[in-house]
């Protein structure tokens, strides 16, 4: 038994054809080298064999992600004197200087991560390869492992005279040889940056500080989803702040609970949080609206909409997560959702109506495919359900009262198409992004410029990033089909697909749709700012 790292595909011997009708699978290691019949000596072994090849992995990453960043060079991008160049201070520059900014967009497509994750593999990797040849060649044979080479990398990155930094190139060596006899000789990876870190200020006291500056420039605050109807909220922040954030919010919690609140310390410490940023009490600060998208079927409000038949059940073969309501993209339950309309006063005796200082819009979805219909108001659709049809008032028909807006004969969206478009993509469209669609452009996948129509079919939300991805990056292609389904192809050649939520791969007859709620509060301004 024992893991063996292929240096080439090649070398292996060529199977013979599956038979007709018959999909061949790789043969998976466990099949193949049977832990379960192995001592523990043997486990132990093979646990090592495969932490030293995800190091020579790793290693070859780095090297094929440094080749990639060399084919990406920063003068493709826009210089500060064109339109739609990146505007400092809304997005930190991260990257190494003399690297594509739209490197990690396409790292991120191609490895299906984050663009943070990307963006952190491209630091990484050219950091490796670039600055640190020892580190990397220590992970290349298997001498370190991952976890303590992006350790070495966090507290050296960039410090070196010859990537930009201050520190000469002498001192960093010095540092890492040091830091590599700490790895070899195990210490944990936590442990291993400190100590890096603490010999580096040890040569060069201004290092800490050159570090802690950056990472203050690259803060942020950020939502993260994490089931049964609940987030985590993220903040950035200086570590003497972050303790006096954490020791105020205790501090009230604890007040309350001495005051015989009975609900748990931690449900009140989160509750004070969101009390001290919302501030519903404080009228000395300007007013602001945040924008709140709910969306979910009529039935999970547990109201009608006056005149609208009721959701069909859903269609054989549909996937039922389209059934539940979500709240910023996020699921959430419907008696969750059914409270958060009574806090936003959506629920009244006659049905739904939009939160005050809000909006309410009804989605018509196709009950087969899940392809949006139209959207429309409710009172434009009381008015419709009175009106009927005007072709055949006296009696029932099959026409459609509501349709999809009609392209217009300008460069500008109507609000119609507007209101259709951020309700089919709800978000961001380029694969990966979930920057609402309130905080988007609306983009003309066929350039007008070129003859592309201003109709819904060739529109679709990109944020402002990606926006200028798609006009200005070269080699870049995005593609739409009527019904939404975006592709965009990368400089690489790689394509990757993104469709509307909820619109499914199904076919059948079309029926009369059901209806969705959309409700939210007043769009923001957009999050990136011109001169784009």
């Amino acid at each position: 038994m024992g893991l063996t790292v292929v240096d080439r595909a090649e070398s292996l011997p060529a199977l013979p054809p599956p038979p007709a009708g018959v999909t061949r699978r790789r043969t998976r290691l466990a099949e193949v080298l049977a832990p379960e019949s192995s001592s523990d000596a043997e486990l132990v072994r093979e646990m090592a064999a495969v932490a030293d090849a995800r190091a020579q992995l790793a290693a070859y990453e780095a090297v094929l992600v440094a080749e990639l960043a060399a084919r990406r060079p920063a003068q493709t991008d826009l210089t500060e004197d064109q339109p739609g160049h990146g505007v400092e201070g809304w997005s930190p520059a991260r990257v190494q200087a003399g690297v594509s900014e739209f490197l990690v967009d396409e790292l991120a497509l191609l490895r299906g991560i984050s663009l943070a994750a990307a963006t952190g593999l491209a630091e990484r990797s050219l950091a490796l390869v670039q600055e640190l040849p020892e580190t990397w060649a220590a992970l290349a044979d298997g001498l370190v492992d991952e976890p303590r080479a992006n350790a070495i990398v966090r507290a050296l990155a960039g410090q070196s005279q010859a990537a930009g930094g201050p520190v000469e190139p002498a001192v960093v060596a010095e540092v890492e040889a040091q830091a590599l006899g700490w790895a070899r000789a195990g210490e944990t990876p936590v442990r291993l940056r400190e100590r890096t870190a603490a010999a580096l200020i040890a040569l060069d006291a201004a290092a800490a500080d050159r570090r802690r500056k950056k990472a203050e420039r690259a803060a942020d605050v950020r939502v993260r989803a994490v089931g049964d109807g609940m987030s985590e909220l993220i903040a950035d922040l200086p570590t003497p702040v972050a303790a006096a954030c954490r020791e105020t919010v205790d501090t009230y919690a604890r007040m309350a609970k001495d005051d015989g609140d009975q609900r748990s310390i931690g449900q009140l410490r989160a509750l004070v949080l969101s009390d001290l940023i919302l501030r519903p009490w404080d009228t000395s600060r300007a007013p602001v609206t945040a924008h709140l998208q709910v969306i979910a079927p009529l039935p999970a409000t547990g109201a009608r909409s006056a005149g609208v038949e009721e959701q069909q059940p859903s269609p054989a073969g549909a996937a039922i997560d389209e059934d539940a309501a979500s709240v910023g993209g996020a699921p959430i339950t419907h008696e969750q959702l059914r409270e958060l309309l009574g806090q936003l006063d959506s629920l009244c005796p006659g049905g739904l109506q939009a939160p005050a200082g809000g909006s309410m819009d009804v989605a018509l979805v196709d009950p087969v495919t899940g392809a949006l219909q139209a959207t429309v108001t409710r009172p434009e659709l009381q008015r419709l359900v009175r009106r009927g049809c005007s072709d055949h008032p006296p009696g029932s028909c099959r026409c459609a009262v509501l349709d999809r807006p009609p392209p217009v004969h300008r460069y500008s969206p109507t609000p119609a198409q507007r209101r259709f478009v951020h309700a089919r993509d709800r978000t961001c469209r380029h694969p990966g992004c979930r920057r609402p669609a309130a905080r988007t452009d609306l983009d003309h996948v066929h350039a007008h410029g070129d003859g592309g129509p201003t109709d819904c079919a060739n529109l679709c939300c990109l944020c402002r990033r990606h926006h200028r991805l798609k006009t200005h990056a070269p080699g870049w292609r995005f593609t739409m089909t009527g019904d939404g389904v975006l592709s965009v192809t990368m400089p690489s050649g790689v394509t990757r697909t993104t469709r509307p939520p909820g619109l499914r791969m199904l076919t059948g007859q079309r029926r009369l749709t059901g209806p969705q709620l959309v409700t939210s509060g007043a769009p923001p301004d957009a999050d990136d700012p011109p001169p784009f």
